[in-house]
């Protein structure tokens, strides 16, 4: 199949479903975003559509003792969404480097119910999943590389269980469509990361919510600039994902 009306050539899609977890969702989780169970039955339908030659769901997984977690940080510089602490980059020949890191409420931790994918999604349509964030010293918010922009697997392994980007290679995957929670967070970097990776990125904006939904302005300037394509579910684009890839 191509999209055909430009000059993009071959169209191969995948979807990238970004966090629907339990800790990200109401009413019960540790650092829900507003309506984000409302973006389901979307991100449901785009999982039926054919188009798609692969179709994966990313998930936070942290240990206990993750660096972002604020109980993990003595006070009085431990307030979630306010306090930051200092993270080196793993690197091997980057280790000088280093950024702030925001802290949060506990979320997402391996193998507790609030890391596990909400049941409204359609998890069997699902051909992989994703765990992302596993390094404890180390945040994680896109599925192709850790805060500091790291690609290379050599140096995310201890981050993430998948090389995303070497698996969307070998299906011959062109464009990559994302959705899922949070918009401001780990979908933006998610999307921003897949041009980087070498991939055209789609971001549907009715199928994602932010932490900050004030801030969503603000942050498709961010994707266009970083050349993500912010689109409707009702684009074109869209619709020709319900025929499927010859």
């Amino acid at each position: 199949m191509e999209f055909k009306g430009s000059d993009r050539g071959p169209f191969v899609p995948a979807l990238i479903i970004v966090d629907m977890q339990e800790d990200f969702c109401p009413p019960n989780g540790s650092l829900a975003v507003q309506d984000g169970r409302t973006i389901t039955p979307l991100i449901n339908d785009l999982l039926s559509q054919p188009g798609f030659v692969t179709r994966i769901a990313t998930q936070d997984y942290h240990p206990a003792d993750h660096i972002s977690f604020a109980s993990n940080h003595p006070p009085p510089n431990n307030r979630p969404f306010e306090s930051f602490v200092e993270m080196k980059n793993p690197a091997p020949d980057k280790k000088t480097e280093t950024k702030p890191q925001q802290l949060w409420p506990v979320h997402c931790v391996a193998g507790t119910p609030g890391a596990e994918m909400i049941p409204e999604i359609d998890a069997g349509r699902i051909d992989l999943f994703v765990q992302k964030g596993k390094h404890s010293q180390v945040e994680m918010y896109s599925a192709f590389a850790d805060a500091f922009g790291n690609l290379d697997p050599a140096v995310t392994a201890q981050s993430v269980n998948v090389d995303i980007a070497s698996v969307l290679e070998k299906k011959g995957v062109t464009d990559v469509f994302v959705v899922g929670l949070a918009g401001d967070y780990c979908v933006k970097c998610t999307a921003i990361d897949a041009v980087k990776a070498g991939f055209r990125s789609w971001l549907i904006e009715e199928g994602t919510k932010c932490v900050v939904p004030a801030s969503w302005d603000k942050v498709k300037e961010e994707l266009r600039v970083a050349g993500v394509s912010v689109i409707h579910a009702g684009d074109a684009i869209v619709k020709k994902l319900a025929v499927a890839v010859a």
